[in-house]
């Protein structure tokens, strides 16, 4: 794998040996079948096209200095995928079986996960989707799964260095009891206007308020917001917000290292107390945040003037990112070591 530049990569696609399969008909799943083809031969009445049944989700495989393989909490993933099944009522995929699909295609193209020190990683796509040949509104009665590896860089090309949030009011990415609590392709595409405004703006995401009364942070366009202060991490609590696995995992690493945790609503006023502010998830990890514009209110929020995050953020950066690399003690048994 010399042709890759570790230390350079995007977080984009690159081809890698395998992916996994399994089927869903009948009443069962199919056994486990590893494929080259990159391609999926669906039909064009399938379910996944017209009325959006699909579910995806995202983890990540590290090196460890140990030359092991460490997974990232893909229970909770395969949790959360069960979720949004039932969300928009697609057959669930047993944990087992997505866990034994995780781990086989991590180990089939074990050659793509990047070495430890690069700052890189092999991102893993699952991607369930609803196969059926239907013209009616209603659920598929069949269903594929598949995973995907590919390796990547930081999602923000800044890494871990803060960068600017737009608030854009005319713009909601989720109803208030709609799907935003899933992980569907549909709460993605209500994002795309948006957060191609907000990149065309200079920013590097948008920050929503919520839809209903457009009082309280929501999250950002890819992931969850955090703000800091009187050494307390505060996140919102919203009916409309995907619960991050990372923004799990940061409240648990406060609360061992003795820092508070407030999960509840936030108003956006509130945002001029904060010390710091972020946004989390799986492909950004931390992303510190500079400044939070509300352009339409002429209103603006700065928490890094030196463009260095700050020390909490910093604190829980390392501290995740050291557990995901094996350099620290996993008291929470969030890592599945590959032997």
């Amino acid at each position: 794998m010399s042709t890759i530049d570790w230390g350079n990569l995007a977080f984009g696609y690159i081809k890698t040996d395998y992916n996994i399969r399994t089927h869903y008909k009948d009443g069962k799943w199919s056994e486990l079948e590893a494929t080259s083809d990159e391609t999926l031969n669906i039909h064009m009445a399938a379910t996944c096209l017209h009325y959006g049944q699909e579910a995806f989700e995202g983890l990540k495989a590290f090196t460890g200095k140990d030359g092991k393989i460490r997974i990232f909490r893909m229970r909770e993933n395969a949790l959360r995928m069960q979720s949004s099944c039932r969300g928009i009522l697609m057959q669930e995929l047993p944990v087992e079986i997505f866990e034994e699909a995780v781990v086989k295609a991590v180990k089939m193209n074990e050659r793509f996960v990047p070495p430890y020190g690069s700052g890189a990683s092999l991102y893993i796509r699952p991607l369930l989707i609803g196969t059926s040949a239907q013209v009616g509104v209603k659920p598929a009665a069949e269903y594929t799964f598949l995973i995907f590896v590919t390796p990547v860089g930081p999602y923000f090309k800044e890494g871990f260095k803060p960068t600017p949030l737009v608030i854009l009011r005319s713009y909601d990415r989720a109803a208030p009891h709609g799907t935003g609590t899933y992980k569907i392709g549909g709460n993605y595409a209500a994002s795309l206007v948006a957060g191609n405004k907000a990149h065309e703006m200079g920013y590097s995401a948008v920050l929503y308020l919520d839809p209903k009364e457009k009082k309280y942070i929501d999250e950002g366009g890819p992931a969850n917001f955090f703000g800091i202060k009187n050494n307390t991490y505060i996140t919102p609590d919203s009916s409309s917000i995907l619960p991050s696995i990372t923004n799990m995992s940061l409240m648990q690493l406060c609360k061992d290292l003795g820092i508070g945790v407030e999960k509840r609503p936030v108003p956006e006023d509130e945002l001029a107390t904060f010390e710091e502010a972020g946004i989390c998830g799986t492909a950004a990890v931390i992303s510190p945040v500079e400044r939070i514009d509300d352009v339409e209110e002429n209103k603006s929020y700065v928490f890094s003037k030196d463009g260095k995050a700050g020390p909490v953020s910093t604190k829980l950066y390392e501290k995740l990112r050291a557990i995901q690399n094996g350099d620290e003690p996993d008291p929470h048994g969030w890592v599945t070591v590959l032997g």
